[in-house]
């Protein structure tokens, strides 16, 4: 074990960089994705509601596997040959980040329903009634309380999106399990890599699950 962490420590740790880089990226998309399709969810309009839930059901429906492939080979070669005049490829950290913003959309997407729907219906009404549109009266007053309610539960998708990132080694983007199978191959020692690289995500994920414990806790003293 002291061999792998003198020789192949700096290389682990970037690759957990890497990692932790590709679960934001894809974090940072969902929360947009999420967002977009969480609001079309609670609007009061049936067609906006469907078009929400088959987005979450069609992209909670695949396994994550499955999306990486199809984001890293299907759709560059449905354009290239299906469609013809194109030349699109995608690297892995652009394929990781398109796949994980989808599927951790999807679940963000009933993250911010849900803390849009535990706010009283009274605000939304009061807003209204005070000459506000909906759009504003969502932005400036459902929304801002309804963040307070679903910050532990981005944390708690951050970490899960932490964990999928493994999955994308199967597109050969250098995250820690890709680089861990390397530093095994080179070392012939895979119980204690993989015990160096399981050890590695408890830190980070144990930091996370702390910081996502604290503020819930302070969030429910702020009420």
């Amino acid at each position: 074990m002291v061999r792998i962490i003198s020789v192949y420590g700096g290389m682990l740790l970037s690759a957990m960089g890497k990692t932790l880089l590709l679960a934001l990226l894809g974090l940072f998309f969902a929360c947009i994705i999420g967002m977009f399709f969480g609001i079309l969810s609670v609007l009061k309009n049936k067609a906006c509601n469907i078009i929400a839930q088959i987005f979450v059901d069609a992209i909670r429906g695949v396994p994550m596997i499955v999306l990486a492939f199809f984001v890293y080979f299907g759709i560059p070669y449905f354009f290239n040959t299906t469609i013809g005049g194109f030349n699109v490829s995608l690297t892995a950290l652009q394929a990781g980040t398109i796949c994980l913003a989808l599927n951790c959309g999807a679940y963000m997407s009933e993250i911010i329903r849900a803390g849009i729907e535990s706010v009283d219906v009274g605000q939304m009404e009061a807003a209204r009634s005070l000459g506000l549109s909906y759009g504003k009266a969502m932005r400036r007053v459902v929304l801002p309380q309804a963040i307070r309610t679903m910050i532990p539960s981005i944390i708690n998708q951050f970490i899960i999106t932490l964990k999928d990132t493994s999955i994308l080694s199967v597109i050969g983007f250098p995250e820690l399990v890709n680089t861990a199978k390397n530093v095994q191959a080179n070392t012939f020692m895979a119980f204690q890599t993989w015990l160096i690289v399981g050890i590695m995500y408890l830190i980070v994920i144990t930091a996370l699950s702390r910081t996502a414990k604290l503020l819930e806790r302070r969030l429910k003293r702020g009420r």
